[in-house]
């Protein structure tokens, strides 16, 4: 574990072991949260597993959603929450269970816990995922990294050189060359990627295969009155790294060919990566003027009644596998550990 996940999990114990938070907590707590998570998945943590932060087990799933209801919390669609938002109703607190990406296992595990405590969910689904022609690089990434003792990347015209025998090892040259990575054009960190699986004679195609949902299964979820499907791009890209005339592309072909297969449009969006780096005021703007109701980030943060004005640039709390445990989750759901990061602005959207 690095050294700040590490601090960051020790502050929020001290918080809720000293009840510290909830001096503050009416105030930052808002009107809801909509909750981030990617796979979930009964599969067991690896010893080299750093894309193990996008899993959770079903357990902690339902963990967090009888949480979220001990704590008055009233769990709704998208849909109702932008309702709600839009008229100004903010009686009693709500929150939204939203996916990104389209995972098989969400239909196959997490939907069940859903279905169990009768919880509305969204899916936000690529529309390139569903054809089975998913670049899925930083898996891709973690697979090469795994099968290998010994990596050579040339990163910013220098070749670097990581050993990789053992898991720590391979740790330390997966985050070197991930945030390096993210660093470039989209194209051009797929190009890489795709150059060190052919390094090893991997297709990485066979990822999409084996973990994304197909069409015929996006269909059978989106036949469920609990769940709402919504778009999330054609493939994928950092938006705010493309031209305009791109990114608009990007999330205006996602949503049409979701209208295509699954017969009805979807009025919610998701900012593939999410963080401030990836999608931006312009983003949110063309998120606005293509018609969609709502617009998710990863910017952390609770939502807040002044987020009405900001339908298109929301912030979501991650549900992911380093903050799992209830006492983590229970001090993140107060709100007090994202006022405290943002030093008491209510609002990230710039």
């Amino acid at each position: 574990m690095s050294y700040s996940k590490a601090l960051t999990k020790a502050a929020l114990s001290t918080l809720y072991y000293t009840r510290g938070h909830t001096l503050i907590e009416p105030w930052a707590r808002g009107v809801g949260v909509i909750l981030t998570l990617h796979q979930v998945s009964s599969a067991p943590r690896r010893a080299f597993d750093p894309n193990g932060i996008l899993r959770v087990t079903p357990a902690v799933l339902e963990q967090a959603i009888l949480l979220v209801r001990r704590r008055g919390l009233e769990t709704v669609s998208l849909d109702e929450a932008h309702r709600r938002l839009a008229h100004g109703e903010f009686e009693r607190p709500f929150a939204c269970f939203t996916l990104d990406d389209g995972y098989r296992d969400n239909l196959l595990e997490a939907a069940p816990v859903f279905r169990k405590h009768n919880v509305p969910f969204c899916i936000y689904v690529p529309s390139r995922y569903a054809d089975g022609a998913a670049d899925l690089w930083w898996l891709a990434l973690e697979h090469v990294i795994a099968e290998v003792d010994q990596i050579t990347v040339k990163m910013n015209s220098e070749l670097r050189q990581f050993e990789c025998a053992k898991p720590q090892q391979k740790s330390v040259a997966f985050e070197a060359i991930y945030w390096w990575l993210r660093t470039l054009d989209e194209d051009e960190a797929r190009r890489v990627v795709a150059e060190l699986a052919r390094g090893i004679g991997w297709d990485p195609r066979e990822l999409s295969r084996a973990l994304l949902m197909n069409w015929d299964e996006v269909r059978k979820l989106a036949a469920d009155p609990l769940v709402t499907i919504g778009a999330h791009t054609v493939a994928h890209y950092a938006l705010a790294k493309l031209p305009r005339a791109r990114a608009v592309f990007e999330m205006q072909e996602g949503a049409e060919r979701l209208t295509r297969e699954l017969g009805q449009r979807p009025q919610h969006f998701s900012f593939p990566y999410g963080s401030a780096e990836a999608a931006g005021p312009r983003e949110f703007e063309i998120a606005r003027e293509l018609g969609f109701k709502t617009a998710v980030t990863t910017r952390k943060g609770l939502i807040h009644a002044e987020h009405a004005e900001y339908l298109h640039g929301l912030p979501r709390m991650s549900l992911n596998g380093e903050f799992v445990s209830a006492r983590h989750l229970d001090v993140l759901l107060s709100g007090v550990p994202f006022a405290l990061m943002r030093r008491f602005q209510k609002l990230d959207v710039a």
